[in-house]
């Protein structure tokens, strides 16, 4: 698996990943399949709470993007997995801030080098047509830590999950997206107890809020902003 530092490799990365995947803990059984199949990228970010390589980064998802686009219905499931160097347990706002405060760097060098929305989804972190656009593609976004309350998000170390929305579409088209939800909500219930009541459909439900792990209220305000390319 690529890491973004090459001359600094974690060996023991990939293999974590790999564990927590293959666990019942971790109910996703797309992130299984794409593990399986070897289409699982990972990225290292270097601390979280500090900035990061934000250009190598986007550099990756622009290949990501590509890809996806270029593929199929057929193809295997791909994520990004940006993970950041093992550091104190955050509480789950402290991780939602960086989190946010991440993807709002992102967010930023798409504007400086003008690069428009991801088409066929909003702009309003608020609707329930948001997908968040990076290097002109729409991504779900999952974060994980080890200060997460639900054995979902409990990874060892904070992990930011690129999910291609192209993808969801995809599978929602030929009918396979309903019953992998179905399958994801069994296992969730299962490791959990009950299923993550922040997690919905798309075009059902705003995923901003869901992005972070953290239970927030109806009245949550996304605190990215989002700015007008130059």
């Amino acid at each position: 698996m690529p890491c973004i530092r090459a001359n600094d490799p974690e060996p023991l990365l990939a293999r974590d990943i790999a564990d927590f995947v293959r666990s019942g803990a971790f109910p996703c059984v797309g992130a299984k399949s794409a593990l399986s199949l070897g289409s699982l990228e990972t990225a290292e970010g270097g601390d979280f709470d500090r900035a990061a390589d934000y250009t190598a980064l986007r550099r990756r998802l622009i290949a990501l993007g590509l890809r996806v686009q270029a593929g199929s219905a057929s193809d295997p499931l791909c994520s990004l997995l940006w993970a950041f160097a093992p550091g104190p347990i955050l509480t789950e706002a402290d991780f939602e801030h960086h989190l946010w405060r991440h993807i709002q760097a992102l967010h930023d060098l798409d504007t400086v080098s003008g690069c428009p929305w991801a088409s066929g989804v909003s702009d309003d972190p608020g609707s329930e047509n948001f997908s968040m656009s990076l290097a002109g593609h729409a991504y779900f976004i999952v974060g994980l830590h080890p200060g997460g309350s639900r054995a979902a998000r409990r990874f060892s170390r904070p992990l930011i999950a690129f999910n291609s929305h192209i993808q969801f579409e995809r599978l929602r088209a030929d009918g396979r997206y309903d019953r992998m939800q179905e399958i994801i909500r069994h296992r969730d219930r299962t490791a959990n107890g009950d299923v993550n009541p922040m997690l919905g459909n798309h075009g059902r439900k705003p995923q901003a809020p869901q992005f972070s792990g953290r239970i927030v209220s109806p009245d949550w305000n996304c605190p990215l902003k989002i700015r007008t390319p130059r």
